[in-house]
């Protein structure tokens, strides 16, 4: 059973942000205005607070993440992807922070924790319509959502 206490501060803080990182990897994928930004993060936070599973690693982070929310903390406090390849960039430090949990934690704890993180971005590319015109011929989930998640799947479930 691995536990917070497993981790360092440093690896504990980023995979705390994770499922926060994949529901930005979709907003970045297809940003929409601030209404869609705003559904987005709202699903990705509750996806955050909510494991599918009742690993103690998952409850752990839940458990962390909802302590930030209630305290007004950031969860992306100190992550801001940069320069051209930001999908790149964000799909890759979602690879690796499920690397540092597949180093410590079992086959199990680090499958469910990639699910989670999966949930988290499909939560966020549910959450808001994009497209069309208010509300009309728009799309739940567009095709740079769809090819981010896509991205999301593999980065999660690949071998780090």
């Amino acid at each position: 059973m691995t536990t917070k206490s497993d981790f360092s501060e440093e690896e504990w803080t980023r995979i705390l942000r994770a499922p926060f990182v994949a529901g930005l990897a979709i907003s970045l994928a297809d940003p929409g205005g601030p209404i869609e930004a705003a559904k987005e993060t709202m699903a990705t936070m509750r996806s955050a607070t909510s494991p599918p599973s009742r690993e103690q690693l998952l409850a752990d982070v839940a458990l962390d993440v909802q302590g930030m929310v209630q305290e007004h903390r950031h969860p992306l406090k100190g992550y801001k992807p940069t320069g051209p390849a930001v999908g790149d960039e964000v799909v890759g430090e979602l690879r690796e922070v499920v690397g540092i949990v597949a180093a410590k934690a079992s086959a199990e704890e680090t499958s469910a924790y990639g699910a989670w993180l999966l949930a988290s971005a499909e939560a966020a590319a549910a959450a808001a319509k994009e497209g069309g015109f208010m509300g009309f011929h728009a799309e739940q989930v567009s095709a740079g959502e769809q090819a981010m998640l896509d991205r999301v799947r593999e980065a999660v479930t690949a071998p780090a």
